[in-house]
């Protein structure tokens, strides 16, 4: 029970790597903010799953993209629970085209949800953080390697990686500890979208590039970012923490 009492908002928490962590958190005591932007049905499911293993849990709709809608979260989370232990900011969304194709509100719309909402659930967690939080970013492979259609995710994401850095050096002084995950390819609905009617090749493809030879799982994910939100990370701050399961260490063509 790492986690007892701790309040927990976890933003794109409604299915993924967000949905894992938010059960992974209850079911070691929190008190999880479920934060989605559509799907209030898959959030009420979260929370009730979260409740059934034994923490507690509210649904809040807010669009990562909306400063307002982010203000309006914590005002929610400060009248249910009063406080900010940790958050993790697990939202993002793109447009997978390559880059001469790439429209000015795509640009827009992924660098507002991913940069600017992770800046500004920063500035609003941090007013209610006690000494001893923590803020994790779920940063991704693409900000440092080649994925097909992800040039302008994969920016955002190298922003947020940037942004975790500078904001581990300004948030020290508050006994804040800020860090990032950045995972492989991993089993969600997210990566069958993107991978659409190619998915047996994709399936095939990354698999040989894995030393394991197997994908890696939400949940897997969800266990590092518990560590990094645990007292056991004290040491950690300003690092993204690759979690690919060894894939960036192949040597192998594009996709």
């Amino acid at each position: 029970m790492r986690f007892a009492e701790k309040v927990v908002v976890i933003s794109g928490a409604s299915r993924g790597i967000g949905r894992e962590s938010a059960l992974l958190f209850g079911r070691e005591g929190a008190r999880v903010v479920v934060n989605y932007k559509k799907n209030q049905e898959a959030a009420e499911a979260v929370v009730a799953a979260v409740k059934a293993a034994g923490g507690d849990g509210i649904a809040v709709q807010a669009d990562m993209e909306d400063q307002a809608q982010i203000a309006a979260l914590f005002q929610r989370t400060r009248e249910a629970y009063g406080q900010v232990d940790v958050l993790v900011a697990n939202a993002a969304a793109t447009a997978f085209k390559p880059l001469l194709d790439i429209k000015a509100h795509n640009l827009d719309r992924t660098f507002r949800l991913t940069v600017h909402g992770f800046l500004f659930l920063v500035q609003q967690a941090v007013a209610m953080m006690p000494p001893g939080g923590r803020i994790i970013a779920v940063s991704g492979w693409d900000s440092v390697r080649f994925m097909r259609g992800h040039g302008v995710l994969g920016a955002a994401k190298a922003a947020v990686e940037s942004m975790t850095r500078y904001l581990a050096v300004e948030l020290g002084p508050k006994g804040i500890n800020v860090t990032g995950v950045s995972p492989g390819p991993v089993v969600t609905d997210s990566f069958h979208t993107y991978a659409k009617d190619d998915w047996d090749w994709y399936e095939k493809a990354w698999l040989s590039y894995t030393p394991s030879g197997r994908w890696a799982q939400p949940l897997e994910v969800a266990e590092i970012i518990a560590f990094l939100a645990s007292p056991a990370s004290s040491l950690i701050t300003g690092q993204t923490i690759v979690c690919d399961g060894g894939v960036s260490l192949s040597v192998h063509p594009l996709p």
